[in-house]
């Protein structure tokens, strides 16, 4: 029997590297499908073939993301019923031509702009980006000075045909979003978070997801097709006002309605609202007051009272 030589493996030990090699590449490849939705996504991540692309781009980004991994983020939560309607009637369109792409939709209890994303490692990061969220809103309510901040939605987009999307319209709510996640960030940073990304802002609201459904592609669906979504090229959605930023855990379980679990939450201006309304609000609150609780956190009465006047002023 022959021995291997010295510093050699046999074919088990290759086959445990190799085992470990394909498990480290499918999560570096589930991480970079599920960052594509972040706000800061451009640029196609899998050519014709459906193979990863191997660009320097490509490789300088999956670096940067063993030390920095978003696992947080701001959201405006899309709570405009015309909305989420339009976007209901979207997917069932899509459903409607290719039944096996209903598991790529984002549940409707889900739909949501993303502000700004972020790495929170322990609870005590968290609560920073507690005091951090709190300290954003006065800025914001400064920058809009007095205004509401309308957001438009209209028509259909994709990233790299694997993300489908409802766009925000153009115009100058645009550059005020911007600039709001451009101090969203500064605020973030200066408290030691690690926060953003160096691709340009690009706000959007996700209507479905390739990477929801990985098995598709072993069936032949690499790309949305846009004959899926054509009627809604141009299709005006509604408008959502800005109101409310939730800071949001991308792994921690969602909400009973498909709502990403919330640490936090801070009102920007006042809305003028029913008695259901309130209540839903008040329970929004509740529900955050309550994991925080769980998660070793308790609120203080002052930060309660704070939370009420918020809604009712």
């Amino acid at each position: 029997m022959e021995r291997p030589g010295a510093g050699g493996i046999n074919s088990n030990e290759c086959e445990n590297v190799s085992r470990k090699k394909k498990i480290s590449e499918e999560f570096e490849a589930n991480t970079v499908d599920f960052l594509v939705d972040m706000p800061f996504a451009t640029v196609d991540i899998q050519d014709d073939c459906g193979k990863r692309i191997k660009s320097d781009r490509v490789k300088k980004r999956k670096t940067k993301r063993k030390d920095y991994q978003p696992n947080y983020f701001l959201s405006i939560p899309i709570t405009n019923k015309e909305i989420i309607k339009g976007i209901k009637s979207l997917q069932n369109t899509v459903i409607q031509q290719d039944k096996r792409l209903a598991q790529t939709m984002v549940r409707d209890g889900s739909f949501h702009v993303t502000l700004l994303v972020m790495q929170l490692l322990n609870e005590d990061e968290v609560n920073i980006g507690i005091d951090a969220l709190l300290e954003l809103k006065p800025f914001i309510e400064e920058l809009l000075q007095g205004k509401h901040l309308i957001l438009p939605f209209q028509g259909i987009g994709t990233f790299g045909n694997q993300v489908g999307f409802v766009k925000l319209a153009e115009g100058d709510h645009v550059n005020s979003l911007s600039e709001i996640a451009k101090t969203a960030n500064k605020t973030f940073q200066e408290k030691g978070i690690q926060a953003g990304e160096s691709r340009s802002f690009n706000p959007h609201l996700t209507f479905m997801k390739l990477s929801k459904a990985p098995w598709l592609r072993k069936n032949g669906v690499k790309k949305i097709d846009p004959d899926l979504y054509e009627k809604f090229i141009s299709h005006r959605f509604g408008e959502e006002k800005l109101y409310r930023i939730d800071l949001c855990s991308m792994e921690k379980k969602k909400q009973s309605n498909g709502y990403y679990h919330c640490e936090s939450s801070t009102v920007i201006g006042k809305k003028p609202i029913g008695i259901q309304e309130l209540i839903n609000e008040a329970l929004h609150r509740e529900t955050i007051g309550l994991n925080t609780y769980i998660t070793g956190t308790m609120l203080t009465t002052s930060s309660l009272l704070f939370n009420l006047h918020n809604i009712i002023r």
